[in-house]
């Protein structure tokens, strides 16, 4: 069997894995917290907060080309994308910490260190990211092996996102010890320490086999020119700033729709029915006989629920994901992703019928959209791999990196928007974080950012695939192409 080729080891897509991990423990954060820190913790006026988020996000997202161009240039002995996985494990950790410390500032200075710290996290982030992601696309040229390190890799990213969004809030409120300004810097640390392990093992644990041929030496401007007539490429683009857009969106009024939205006493109740509430008390039992009496789940109702609705959509993700590589293998990973996005953004749309107290059907409604989501995210990176392989097919020439940091850039694009937006929407409707009662309006808005906005950009996202030429058949054809051409070259060159 041709190297390129290969299937892959349990260790080596374990160990690509916990790159993913390391990196959500963060980008999670930002996505889910992000607004609620500036606006609740920081207190950075919600128009300032949005302003930040936007500004910071997008240029973060414009480093992401020069990142690729220099990613697809980078020749060392470990190849050309692990050692940025390994040269900024620190670095990232350091900003992660950073960006989620509250100086004691003026409110001006507050604001100028928030845009600081979130630019230079969004810089490595990016230094970090693209060249991790677009080593998927050079692991091995299989695509049923891509399918499977997409699962094994989003598997991850669940993890991440339960950690962030269900014990997140526990966890600030722990250690920091009832203080969110101290909390929110403990845990950060607590992640970055996790990432930078989790990093170097990715660099451990990874090998590169694809690599552009020797005599290939195309400049930046045939990359690109290769770019704007892949039309593939330029509906994933599309496709992966509205994603991203969406989840920033939806992620990021989570924690208001818990706080200012649903009513405390009827979730309160739930939570006893269900038994959670009895579960925490024996948990927290458990914790003071072993003497870790500063471990003690937070009392009140909107914290539990809004973990727990977090928990059960992730638990559903899981299991969409542990489905999406055998319908992909099927049906093709264009329809299997189309199909699944719409139903997760009809699902996201119901909340706007729900009363306050209408609890049971809130968490119902999360079930159903975790599953159908779940389906979509191994694909969407799948799909960018293949979008590489396409261009390779098309042209000749492969420019791995430079595919996925446009990629990169819709993600970052999608981020700084939806999170702007978050703040932005709250700020237009009248958000006060120092009221306990919101007016109708602030209300309203909330709703709005939970539901239908976020059908809105993950309807459109689904319809770009339109424009994703790259079906079932294409993509056997592309392998088959590409396996042939990669084994003809090494065998005459001698190489096989």
């Amino acid at each position: 069997m041709s190297e390129t080729n290969v299937r892959l080891s349990v260790r080596e897509k374990i160990g690509y894995s916990l790159g993913d991990l390391a990196a959500n423990l963060i980008f999670q954060t930002l996505m889910t917290f992000l607004a609620y820190f500036y606006t609740d913790v920081a207190k950075i006026p919600p128009a300032a907060a949005s302003a930040v988020i936007f500004t910071g996000g997008m240029l973060g997202a414009f480093f992401n080309p020069i990142m690729g161009a220099i990613a697809d240039r980078t020749n060392t002995r470990w190849g050309k994308f692990r050692p940025w996985i390994l040269w900024t494990a620190v670095p990232f950790g350091i900003m992660a910490i950073l960006a989620f410390t509250v100086p004691d500032f003026s409110d001006k200075g507050k604001i100028a260190y928030a845009l600081i710290t979130y630019i230079l996290l969004v810089l490595v982030y990016s230094a970090n990211n693209l060249p991790y992601a677009a080593l998927s696309g050079v692991l091995t040229g299989n695509i049923a092996e891509r399918n499977s390190i997409s699962s094994y890799r989003f598997t991850a990213v669940m993890i991440a996102q339960f950690i962030v969004q269900v014990l997140l809030l526990p966890l600030v409120l722990i250690l920091g010890d009832g203080d969110k300004t101290k909390g929110f810097e403990n845990t950060m640390g607590l992640f970055a320490g996790i990432g930078v392990v989790f990093f170097i093992i990715t660099f451990l644990t990874t090998r590169e086999r694809i690599v552009p041929k020797p005599e290939q030496r195309s400049s930046l401007k045939e990359d690109l020119g290769d770019l704007v007539k892949n039309r593939p490429w330029i509906a994933m683009l599309i496709i992966t700033i509205f994603v991203f857009i969406t989840l920033s969106l939806k992620g990021g009024s989570y924690v208001y729709y818990f706080k200012n939205y649903l009513d405390e006493a009827s979730l309160s109740v739930f939570l006893v029915d269900i038994g959670f509430l009895g579960f925490i008390d024996g948990l927290n039992h458990v914790f003071t006989s072993m003497g870790l009496h500063g471990f003690q789940w937070p009392e009140d109702a909107a914290t539990s629920g809004f973990s727990l609705f977090n928990a059960s959509g992730i638990i559903f993700m899981i299991l969409g994901i542990f489905f999406s590589k055998r319908l992909a293998d099927k049906y093709g990973k264009r329809n299997v992703f189309g199909i699944a996005l719409f139903l997760s953004g009809l699902a996201q749309l119901s909340f706007i019928f729900y009363a306050p107290g209408s609890i049971g059907i809130v968490f119902i409604t999360q079930v159903l959209h975790g599953f159908f989501y779940g389906l979509t995210i191994p694909l969407l990176w799948a799909m960018i791999a293949d979008v590489a392989d396409y261009s390779d097919w098309k042209n000749n020439r492969r420019a791995t990196g430079i595919i996925f940091s446009a990629m990169i850039f819709g993600l970052k694009a999608g981020l700084s928007i939806g999170g702007a937006l978050v703040a932005g929407i709250l700020a237009g409707y009248g958000y006060d974080e120092s009221i306990a009662v919101q007016s109708p309006g602030v209300i309203k808005g909330i709703r709005f950012l939970m539901s239908l906005y976020p059908f809105i950009t993950f309807t459109i996202a689904a319809g770009c695939l339109f424009f994703y030429a790259i079906d079932k058949k294409t993509e056997v054809q592309i392998e088959k192409d590409l396996v042939k051409r990669r084994l003809d070259e090494s065998q005459a060159t001698g190489l096989d």
